[in-house]
């Protein structure tokens, strides 16, 4: 079983995580800002396409705690990480910076796509 960091950053933001392999599961945890905590939780589990059942994807359920907005992350996350591992995934959130921009909104959704990338390209490093 893997378990590392992870570390991303632009500017003002900075993301941090953890990785932890459980079995076949992954549960990833992601914080950063001025107040990091958990606003929100998603679970993934993989699934063959409804459109193409020759490829896969993710079904996925999330809870997101009142006046938080870290949802879109744990679902875009959490089912990249299903769909591409075949293996069910729980992602938590929760980041914070007073004042965003949208744009830097966008620049933490693009963070964040980045850091699905960073755990798929380290969970399977060995088996390429």
């Amino acid at each position: 079983m893997k378990r590392f960091p992870i570390k991303i950053s632009k500017g003002r933001f900075k993301i941090e995580g953890l990785v932890q392999e459980i079995g076949q599961d992954i549960l990833v945890s992601i914080w950063g800002g001025t107040h990091p905590h958990i606003g929100a939780v998603g679970i993934a589990i993989p699934r063959p396409s409804l459109r193409n059942p020759k490829k896969w994807s993710a079904t996925s359920s999330n809870f997101t705690f009142v006046g938080h907005k870290e949802d879109t992350l744990v679902k875009n996350i959490s089912e990249k990480l299903a769909a591409q591992l075949k293996r069910n995934v729980v992602v938590t959130a929760g980041v914070h910076w007073d004042g965003m921009t949208s744009r830097e909104i966008k620049t933490i959704r693009n963070l964040a796509q980045k850091i699905s990338d960073q755990i798929l390209k380290k969970i399977l490093l060995p088996h390429r």
